[in-house]
Parts: structure tokens; C-alpha cells; sequence
């Protein structure tokens, strides 16, 4: 927390001087500004505001009320004082009822001077954090009591230096809550650059990430920055960590080590400062011990890990999201957004989400397209309820569903029926469960150490 400032408004000039004496000898690093009511209102110009964490100081005076209206009228959340030689008890009432912290006869304690500044910069920090979690509120949205409290910490340890693995199913909001991350910290004014590891073939993601020099490769015909240059003084996501190549993570582990990069081609390393956040919807430490992922770098990453649940353990929140994009694809199309009847949110609370948040959202676009009325219909979601309670039915006749089953075991057999259903073809098995056929792969590549599912190879 940084210290406070102090402003000295209206002070005769030994009564400043004696202050300015006790406040350096209390707090030597505070800065101590004096104001006469004149300097700062200048020709009836509101225009003078404190700095947020600032404690105001002011001599007691006929006009001192006035005063004190007047700067809480500009700022509502100052930190205002009232110091008197003798005191008026009928002032002192007035102030204190505006909002004053005190109105106080001096001389002042140094104790009860230190509490001013303190609590003052105590209740901006508080306010800072209150408006920085507000913002990060439209980033991630949940009302489950767990995942809020999740958020919580997250608030906690993001102005840090430290490292994040976001660890969840795919669709679960893993780049959101990054971005949560990011917006919670120090860094929330600089870039925040996110790239999918998956997404990018092995032989170009070295040069993204590191950036290149012009000529150290065919096609290179100008130099370019990587995403970690591009980052500096930000954060950088690696999203779909466990899918970087083994001599690609040896690289990222120096840069992580010593702050600097090295492009290719490059005759001398570039100093970065970047805060990194990496995802995985796979099983790192499963990873590390099969050898396809560099235990030292997980080590590296792994110094602050927020696991995040699936959809289907945040029933509550099923409601705020469905709402939350009828009203982006209503602001998107400029078409009211429709109410989601009692029936219509039951269905979508039984559905199993096996896409997470991601399968909802695009559940909720097509269901927005296809509304001719200002409500959803169960036909708008993509799945009656009768067919719901047939695969329930299918699923708990084929899972022999027993107390105690995990969920990852559940999740394991569903993937089993549903690659039976549609004869081993992993397109429309992907497809029909809301997720990505990268992420179907990877679940069976984590199954192969057990039971072989049928169909899957």
C-alpha cells in the first residue's frame, strides 16, 4: 500500500509549520502539499480533486463547512479532517454528519495522526480492489458460491509476480478467468497476448513465440517481434500448454529463468518482463510422468494452480450465463433478447454440459435464431426432453451408475457411448459432445493407460 499524501488547506503558517514538523518526523515519506481555499478553487472552478488516497487536512474556520461540502460534492470518497485551535462543537457535528473521518482539537497525537493516514490508504486499496473485481466481474461470471470464493483468491495473488496454471475441461473459461487474472493485476493497463499452442504447427509456434530475425528461415523477409516481446510489461497466456513440443518447453524454461528471449536467428537475447499464464485441459502432472511434459517447467508454472470446475458442479450459474449471451447476441443482432421459461431452464440444468460454458453459449445462439417470440422453446435448445431422458437412460443402463463413481469416470464412458453411437467416427462424436476433436484425442490418449474403449482406435 502506498503512503498517503497529506494536504494542509487553510492553515495559518505557524500552525503549517508545526504540522509539517510532526507529520516528517511520523511519516517521512509523505508528501505534504499546503493550500490556501483560494489557490484551489480559483474563480468559482470546481476543478481540483485530491488524489484518491490523500488525506485533506483543514484548518477549522466560519466557512469550514461549506468547504467540506464543497470538496465532498467533488469527491465523495475523500478523506477529510477538521483541526481547530479551540473547537466549535456545533461545526464539529456539521462535518462529522457530511462525512468527515474527524474533527479533532489540536494538538493532535502522533498515534491518532498515523491512524488518519493509515486508513486512508487503507480504504483506497479497498476501493481499488472493490473496482477491480467489479470489472473482472464482467469478465467471469458465476454466482456459485466455490468458484466465487475461487475468484477471491484469484484477487489475491494476481498483483504478485507469481506464475498461473489454469487447470479445467475445455470450455470451462479458461482464457476468461486469465483474463480475470490479468485484469486483477498490475499489470491490467498493459497487453494481455494470448496464443493456442495447439493451434499453431510446430514449425511456425517457435518464431511466434520468440520472434524472428529477417533471413533465419525461408520466408522470413523482415524481422518480427514474438508474442513475448509483444507482451512486455503484460502477460502472456500459453493456452493449451501440455501441446507445446518437448524442445520448445526447454526454450520456454530459459526464458521463464532469465527475463530474456532469444529470436531466431538473433545475435544477442532481448530482456522481457512478462507475467505468464498457462491452461491445460489435460492432465499435466499424468504429462510429466509419461514424458511428454518437461517436469522442470511444470515445477516453473506451477507456482499458483486454480482449478476450475465444470459446468455441470455450477448449476447456479447456468441461469446468469443463458442470460448473460441472449443479451450479447441480442446486442449483437439488435433484436430483444428472449425469456427462458421455468421449463425451458429446467432442461438446460438436467443437461450434462459435456462443452461446458462454451457448448451454452453456442446453445444459446441457435435458440436466439431460431426464437420467433419473445420466449425460448425446449425445441430451440437442439435437445428435447424426451431424448435427454433417453440418454440418461441409455447412459445409466450402460454406465451401471454406483455411489462413489467419479466424475472422470462418468465422463469416460460417455465419450465410450457416444463413439459407439456413431460408429468410431471422432468428427461427429466430438461434434455431438460439444468439444473440439483436439480435446477428444487428448481424453483418449489419457485412457489408453486403462480399459481400451470400444471403437476408439
Amino acid at each position: 500500500m502506498n503512503q498517503s499524501p497529506v494536504y494542509l488547506i487553510d492553515f495559518p503558517v505557524d500552525v503549517d509549520a508545526d504540522m509539517r514538523v510532526q507529520l516528517g518526523r511520523l511519516l517521512p515519506d509523505t508528501a505534504v502539499t499546503s493550500y490556501q481555499q483560494q489557490d484551489i478553487f480559483i474563480y468559482g472552478q470546481d476543478d481540483w480533486k485530491a488524489e484518491e488516497n490523500a488525506v485533506i487536512l483543514l484548518w477549522d474556520s466560519v466557512m469550514v463547512v461549506s468547504l467540506v461540502r464543497r470538496l465532498f460534492g467533488q469527491q465523495p470518497q475523500a478523506n477529510i479532517v477538521v483541526l481547530a485551535a479551540l473547537g466549535d462543537p456545533e461545526r464539529g457535528s456539521d462535518v462529522m454528519a457530511l462525512g468527515a473521518m474527524d474533527y479533532r482539537i489540536l494538538p493532535c497525537p502522533d498515534e491518532v495522526m498515523g491512524i488518519y493516514v493509515r486508513k486512508a490508504g487503507h480504504q483506497a486499496e479497498l476501493t481499488r480492489q472493490a473496482e477491480i473485481q467489479r470489472q473482472g466481474s464482467d469478465l467471469f461470471i458465476t454466482q456459485d458460491v466455490d468458484t466465487r470464493r475461487l475468484l477471491d483468491q484469484v484477487a489475491l495473488v494476481a498483483p504478485s509476480q507469481a506464475s498461473v496454471l489454469v487447470v479445467g475441461e475445455s470450455g470451462t473459461g479458461k482464457e476468461r478467468l486469465s483474463r480475470y487474472v490479468h485484469q486483477c493485476s498490475n499489470r491490467r493497463e498493459r497487453a494481455f497476448v494470448a496464443i493456442n499452442c495447439a493451434a499453431i504447427p510446430d514449425g511456425m509456434l517457435e518464431s511466434e513465440l520468440f520472434g524472428h530475425e529477417k533471413g533465419s528461415f525461408t520466408g522470413a523477409v523482415e524481422s518480427r517481434p514474438g508474442k513475448f516481446e509483444i507482451a512486455h510489461e503484460g502477460t502472456l497466456l500459453l493456452d493449451e500448454i501440455t501441446e507445446m513440443p518437448l524442445h520448445l518447453q526447454a526454450k520456454l524454461l530459459r526464458v521463464l529463468q532469465e527475463g530474456e528471449v532469444d529470436r531466431l536467428g538473433g545475435r544477442k537475447p532481448v530482456k522481457v518482463d512478462v507475467r505468464v499464464i498457462a491452461t491445460s485441459n489435460r492432465n499435466i502432472e499424468k504429462a510429466v510422468a509419461e514424458g511428454a511434459f518437461r517436469q522442470d517447467l511444470f515445477y516453473r508454472l506451477n507456482v499458483v494452480t486454480i482449478q476450475l470446475p465444470p459446468l455441470c458442479q455450477r448449476l447456479v450459474d447456468i441461469e446468469p450465463l443463458a442470460d448473460h449471451f441472449l443479451q450479447k447476441f441480442s446486442d449483437m443482432y439488435h433484436k430483444p433478447a428472449p425469456k427462458i421459461p421455468n421449463s425451458v431452464l429446467k432442461s438446460l440444468q438436467e443437461y450434462a454440459w459435456p462443452g461446458n460454458v462454451r457448448e451454452l453459449e453456442n446453445c444459446m445462439h441457435r435458440a436466439f435464431l431460431m426464437s420467433l417470440d419473445d420466449s425460448l422453446h425446449a425445441e430451440h435448445l437442439g435437445f428435447s426432453s424426451s431424448v435427454q431422458v433417453q440418454q440418461k437412460e441409455e447412459v445409466s443402463a450402460a454406465m451401471d451408475v454406483e455411489a462413489g463413481m467419479t466424475i472422470r469416470d462418468m465422463e469416460r464412458v460417455l465419450i465410450e457411448q457416444t463413439l459407439k453411437h456413431v460408429q468410431g467416427n471422432r468428427t461427429e462424436a466430438a461434434k455431438l459432445l460439444g468439444i473440439s476433436i483436439r480435446t477428444l484425442r487428448n481424453k483418449l490418449n489419457d485412457y489408453k493407460s486403462g480399459t481400451p474403449l470400444a471403437l476408439a482406435s
